[in-house]
């Protein structure tokens, strides 16, 4: 046989004891499929007294994850540490300006640092592999990147976000509020103690940034993505919703067209009869349309211990078997600066929530507005009043510019008739 591919393994996490695991259980196979032996040489995590269920003994313990890029018995690093600068980014670019391979699971990192790091990764003949930076054990970047690399793509959007997920699904099928949701997520751990990366669309907007550069060979534009969270959905916005033919999902979209590039995540009403509405739990989903394949549909468990080093291990057989291309599917030089496409261009359908008081003329001021700015009322239902004389005002809109929706509720800004800020999402019309 030829000589292992050597590896350090720097965060000692649920994946990094996963990646421990995997390669222990399937040694022989992923000997067979890497053509060489995978092997752990040396380990970094800021705790090393903590148990992991795994034996770390046999490997060399390293307090310092930084040096690992400078040994010389080591081929690959294999970065689980996260965060998008800090230590991660600082062993990123000295394992790449080394020449030795690198293998992420850091979303946060690639979407903010993804263009550097690729660039050093081509200076140097390196390998720069992050599949289980998006969509865990989903094989979504290398189907993108590999298997639909002949396709032009015009649009890229799915959930990307297993907690949110998991939150509306339960609403959904429970009735329940999203207070009480999250807190049972939290509890059973599917969402942090602080969740405000997931429930606010950072994680799913990282996520979408890199898949959007790889579709449309654009380069990561992070900052351009509009985004907005799960936060605000009410019981009533799922029943709303239901009662209407759709289920709520947070979607990360992405479309590339002739106003430039519109990256966008936000709670949509997702049609019953399209396959992101049967996507429940903590699954993930992504939908790539390409001009001759026509719709790809990648599902499965988007985050984990056993998906998330599945991902990271599928890199490493890679990388052993010397496959180094591109990190996003063409040279750095290659990619195309797009400006922001802005998203009052779009047009689409949109689902409205009103809190309102119970009196003569809410109803009016309210259509008042819409008709002042251009949006046609397709339908609309209000709910009974509550014990403070609130009423639950709903409506669907027929197809118009987003702009004239959000002129519409600028005009109700204000408004003593109304509590709060509209709910706003979009209907996933495609």
């Amino acid at each position: 046989m030829t000589t292992p591919l050597r590896i350090a393994l720097a965060g000692l996490g649920t994946v990094g004891g996963g990646v421990v695991k995997l390669l222990d259980a399937n040694r022989a196979l992923i000997e067979r499929r890497a053509g060489r032996e995978i092997r752990i040489v040396a380990v970094s995590a800021r705790d090393r007294t903590r148990d992991r269920g795994v034996d770390l003994s046999r490997f060399d313990w390293v307090d310092d994850a930084a040096t690992l890029s400078a040994r010389d018995d080591i081929d690959a690093v294999v970065e689980l540490i996260g965060g998008s600068d800090g230590p991660a980014l600082t062993l990123a670019r000295t394992t790449l300006a080394s020449g030795r391979a690198f293998v992420t699971a850091n979303k946060a990192m690639i979407a903010h640092h993804g263009l550097e790091l690729a660039e050093t990764a081509e200076r140097t003949g390196a390998a720069l592999k992050y599949e289980a930076a998006v969509a865990g054990g989903i094989p979504v970047i290398k189907g993108l990147r590999e298997g639909a690399a002949a396709n032009e793509i015009a649009r890229v959007y799915g959930i990307l976000n297993g907690t949110c997920n998991y939150i509306l699904t339960t609403m959904e099928s429970e009735g329940r509020d999203f207070a009480d949701v999250l807190a049972d997520a939290q509890a059973l751990g599917y969402a942090e103690t602080d969740p405000s990366f997931d429930i606010d669309g950072i994680d799913a907007a990282h996520k979408l940034s890199i898949l959007a550069s790889l579709c449309f060979g654009t380069a990561i534009d992070f900052s351009a993505v509009t985004v907005s969270g799960i936060r605000t959905i009410i019981a009533a916005d799922i029943a709303e919703a239901a009662a209407l033919g759709y289920r709520v999902r947070l979607i990360g979209l992405g479309e590339s067209n002739a106003h430039g590039l519109f990256q966008r995540v936000h709670p949509c009403l997702v049609p019953l009869g399209h396959p992101l509405a049967h996507v429940a739990g903590s699954l993930n989903a992504v939908v790539a349309e390409g001009n001759f394949v026509g719709r790809l549909l990648f599902e499965g468990r988007g985050a984990g211990e056993g998906p998330t080093a599945s991902a990271v291990v599928a890199d490493l057989i890679d990388v052993a078997r010397g496959e180094t291309g591109p990190a996003f599917a063409m040279p750095v030089a290659a990619l195309t600066v797009s400006a922001p496409a802005a998203p009052g261009d779009r047009r689409g359908r949109a689902y409205l929530r009103f809190t309102v008081a119970d009196r003569p003329g809410v109803l009016a001021e309210i259509t008042a507005a819409m008709r002042d700015a251009g949006v046609s009322i397709e339908s609309m239902v209000q709910r009974g009043a509550d014990t403070d004389g609130r009423v639950l005002l709903v409506m669907v809109t027929h197809v118009c510019p987003e702009r004239a929706v959000t002129d519409a509720l600028d005009r109700l800004d204000g408004s003593q008739s109304i509590t709060g800020r509209p709910m706003l999402m979009h209907i996933l019309d495609v």
